[in-house]
């Protein structure tokens, strides 16, 4: 007997509000096995995973700086996704951004105005930008599939970025490390202890975006473009200009993240650049906030729990630090499990 999936008449809205619940019950259940697989007894594990991260002030901080990138890109996904535009590229947007912002510090070290500090933030804005319009122009150019273009680029702009940074951009007096100068005096951000001005733009963007997709005629458009396509025609919404203006928004976001990275964290371009699995990590963001900017506030302080969890575990418990990655792919699993069966019921269907 085949099963199949039918589609529901009236899909469920308080299944629909409680689906990511149901997904982060059933990941912590998946982790108790994992833990139990390992001779950890369960609750220790969840506890060390989950709860020890939040103990003191300064693993608060640390959730903070994690979760701002990821708020950042998670929140233009989730205006991207709503308009059914899937950009899965923002990594490498990130990283474009990051080394747009660093060629201020590296070719004009002895610029120290307050001037810098925005126009190194707008140089990120636009590097990430650029990017994006990259897999937007192909998709309206030539129809190409922009799930596969934008993550190809990623690939390519980590190569460049790796190039750059050992080669052109290199610090002279860095003993051959690969890394640029340190960024000084205005061209890092300001920051309250290790949490810097990112965290508030990210807040801020969040709560812009909810506003313009829920109280303004274009967030209108896209949700109309995302939900019935056909009728967005009808209504006059131009396809080709969503399909440009979610890449540019989302790239634009992803390069922001970059540029307050490698001002509010690192102060200097350097390679192997850990920070672009965020934007990976971002899609579930994205998910988990139900396609809601404001809802990827509080994904994005839950994912950024996972990688302060991990290296928890790491010290703690002598596991390997990779058991984030795990629990981040299971959580986007049940997240996407779930939604499918509010909107879907699992039908068996008897062999003719």
């Amino acid at each position: 007997m085949p099963l199949r999936l039918e589609k529901r008449a009236e899909p469920s809205n308080t299944m629909a509000l409680f689906s990511p619940v149901i997904a982060i019950a059933l990941t912590l259940l998946f982790g108790a096995m994992v833990f139990a697989s390992r001779g950890i007894d369960p609750l220790h594990g969840l506890y060390v995973y989950f709860l020890e991260p939040l103990s003191d002030e300064w693993n608060l901080e640390k959730l903070i700086v994690k979760a701002t990138p990821l708020v950042l890109m998670g929140a233009g996904l989730a205006v991207s996704y709503r308009a059914n535009v899937w950009n899965i590229g923002v990594a490498g947007q990130l990283q474009m951004g990051a080394l747009m912002a660093g060629l201020v510090p590296v070719y004009f070290t002895s610029w120290q105005d307050p001037v810098v500090m925005p126009v190194m933030l707008a140089l990120g804005i636009l590097g990430g930008m650029a990017w994006a319009a990259i897999p937007a122009f192909l998709r309206v150019r030539f129809n190409a599939n922009e799930i596969l273009t934008s993550l190809m680029l990623v690939y390519v702009a980590d190569f460049i970025f790796d190039w750059l940074v050992r080669g052109a951009l290199r610090d002279p007096q860095g003993h051959n490390f690969p890394k640029t100068v340190n960024f000084a005096g205005w061209q890092n951000l300001p920051s309250w202890g290790d949490i810097h001005l990112g965290a508030v733009l990210a807040v801020i963007a969040a709560a812009g975006l909810a506003f313009m997709l829920f109280r303004m005629l274009k967030g209108f458009e896209l949700r109309t473009l995302g939900a019935a396509p056909r009728a967005g025609r009808f209504a006059g919404f131009s396809a080709s200009q969503s399909i440009y203006f979610c890449f540019l928004l989302a790239g634009g976001l992803a390069g922001l993240a970059g540029a307050c990275d490698v001002m509010g964290v690192g102060h200097q371009l350097q390679t192997p650049y850990a920070t672009p699995v965020y934007g990976f990590v971002a899609i579930i963001v994205a998910f988990l906030g139900r396609l809601n900017p404001v809802g990827a506030i509080v994904a994005g302080l839950l994912l950024a729990l996972t990688f302060l969890g991990g290296e928890a575990a790491q010290t703690t418990l002598h596991i390997p630090d990779k058991i984030a990655k795990v629990f981040q792919g299971v959580l986007l699993f049940f997240v996407l499990a779930c939604d499918t069966l509010v909107l879907y019921r699992i039908k068996w269907e008897a062999r003719k």
